[in-house]
């Protein structure tokens, strides 16, 4: 980028962070997201003209829950730098704290507001994270953080009613890369809400994604293993070949549930479609 445009753009930003306007009037919200999660918040919440650009991942069905609606905005290249924000000139920046830090640096050194999103685990984040967004955004996105809320409200309590007297279900989520997640994952609030009990927790005492105990795994009593992806067999057809899942009877029968590959790992409002998804999977008998 050439050095004149590129001082223009930085003095645009000054002034937006200061909340100043060049030419008068308030600068108007121009925001950019970062990752996939603040993707999801953005996309519920703003006006579109308030979406300046969208994560490297937005448009991509196995990591967004809004890759169709993300069509309809510009997305950031896979580069990620400064540079590449600063082309959609931001008053905010939506980061995660595994963003890469000395992106977070650079922009508010040069006056670009950034926040920082740092807790995602469990519904209750979700929601401090809509709310927290859409006091950036004004008024009418606070109004729909409520009614977003409610909503996902309702349907956890709808949830939590049919799957009262249900016993849960001992699961794992395996993956390929030698780890699996215990407590403090998106996956334990899934098995906490959909009436699962997370094995890797409850006997392995996991926390996070945590390396997998390849000897303890065979000696948990797996009933159903949950997986992402689009094809029962070809999802499971890694774990058949893998030790330890290889041994694990459920691996063997093909017990499994299958989600969408983003449900596992969701950090916004829409893991309540994978609490629904899981609980019908693995309760089919409380559900019409």
């Amino acid at each position: 980028m050439k050095l004149a445009p590129l001082l223009f753009r930085c003095g645009c930003l000054l002034w937006a962070g200061l909340g100043l306007a060049p030419a008068g009037g308030a600068a108007p919200i121009r925001v950019v997201s970062q990752t996939v999660g603040t993707d999801e918040l953005l996309l519920a919440l703003a006006d579109p003209a308030q979406i300046a650009a969208l994560s490297t991942l937005a448009q991509q069905e196995a990591f967004s829950a809004v890759a169709a609606a993300a069509r309809a905005y510009p997305q950031l290249g896979h580069s990620a730098d400064v540079e590449s924000v600063l082309r959609y000139t931001p008053t905010l920046v939506l980061c995660a704290d595994y963003s890469r830090a000395e992106l977070v640096t650079q922009l508010r050194r040069l006056g670009v507001k950034v926040m920082v999103f740092d807790r995602y685990y469990s519904l209750a984040d979700a929601y401090a994270n809509l709310r927290r967004l859409a006091r950036e955004l004004g008024p009418e996105a606070e109004a729909r953080a409520g009614r977003i809320i409610a909503d996902c409200e309702a349907r956890v309590a709808a949830l939590r009613v049919k799957l009262r007297h249900v016993r849960p279900v001992r699961v794992i989520a395996p993956s390929t890369y030698g780890i699996i997640p215990g407590a403090d994952s998106t996956f334990q609030d899934l098995c906490d809400h959909a009436a699962a009990d997370n094995l890797a927790y409850s006997l392995g005492r996991l926390q996070g994604h945590a390396p997998a105990p390849n000897e303890q795994i065979l000696s948990w009593p797996v009933e159903t293993v949950v997986l992402g992806g689009l094809d029962l067999e070809s999802s499971l057809a890694p774990f058949r070949a893998q030790p330890p899942y290889r041994y694990l009877p459920a691996v063997q029968a093909g017990r499994a549930v299958l989600l969408a590959p983003w449900q596992l790992s969701c950090v916004s409002q829409h893991r309540v479609d994978g609490y629904e998804r899981l609980a019908r999977a693995l309760h089919p008998e409380v559900f019409p």
